[in-house]
């Protein structure tokens, strides 16, 4: 386990990464606003996953296939992109429901919501950058690496699962506040715009 002094700096250092503004907190907040916070929940789990996949790879040197070979990761990152985008596009499209149900688009299985998740975390370069500088400065030579990688992931989920809890939160309670009669065209539009926006910067970045 890491000494103290080392989680002391760590916490709050992967806290203040999770907690800016990137691709999985918008997606968390776009998720928050279109399906509602326990729906989400499904998608938090997926990216939690996929950050402790690219935590434990940057650590065990997989990052250094994939900048040897950064065309499939580019072909990962667009095919993860134009998913998100077209999840987006189906939202932008989506009309005002008219069922007794709070509905504002076919609700994707909770498979799908995963998936969400995991293509978003995988594929983000700066999730990847962040793990490859960030991370194993905190490991120690003198400890077993397995113990120290171990927590520190831990302690990176959740962190990850606080921040997106709370982005998903903010997005709920926007959707409250348009969910009012016609205004539920534009949430469908707000959601969708955002999707799109975080399958670009995803291509993209």
């Amino acid at each position: 386990m890491p000494d103290w002094s080392i989680l002391a700096v760590f916490i709050p250092t992967f806290f203040f990464v999770s907690i800016t503004p990137g691709l999985c907190m918008t997606l968390a907040m776009t998720l928050g606003m279109s399906v509602g916070v326990r729906r989400t929940l499904w998608m938090m789990l997926g990216e939690m996953i996929g950050v402790a996949i690219v935590a434990i790879a940057a650590v065990m040197g997989v990052a250094a296939l994939m900048l040897n070979y950064p065309q499939v990761f580019n072909w990962f990152k667009w095919i993860g992109g134009a998913y998100l985008a077209y999840l987006g596009i189906m939202m932008w499209r989506a009309k005002r429901q008219r069922f007794h149900t709070e509905q504002l688009m076919p609700i994707p299985s909770n498979f799908t919501l995963a998936a969400q998740g995991f293509i978003t975390a995988i594929a983000n370069p700066k999730g990847w950058a962040f793990m490859i500088s960030l991370l194993p400065p905190f490991l120690t030579l003198d400890k077993p690496i397995s113990m120290q990688l171990a927590v520190l992931v831990g302690i990176i989920m959740c962190s990850e699962f606080v921040c997106m809890l709370a982005y998903a939160s903010g997005g709920k309670s926007l959707r409250l506040f348009l969910n009012r009669g016609d205004n539920l065209v534009w949430l469908n539009r707000i959601a969708g715009a955002l999707l799109i926006a975080v399958g670009i910067w995803l291509a993209l970045g």
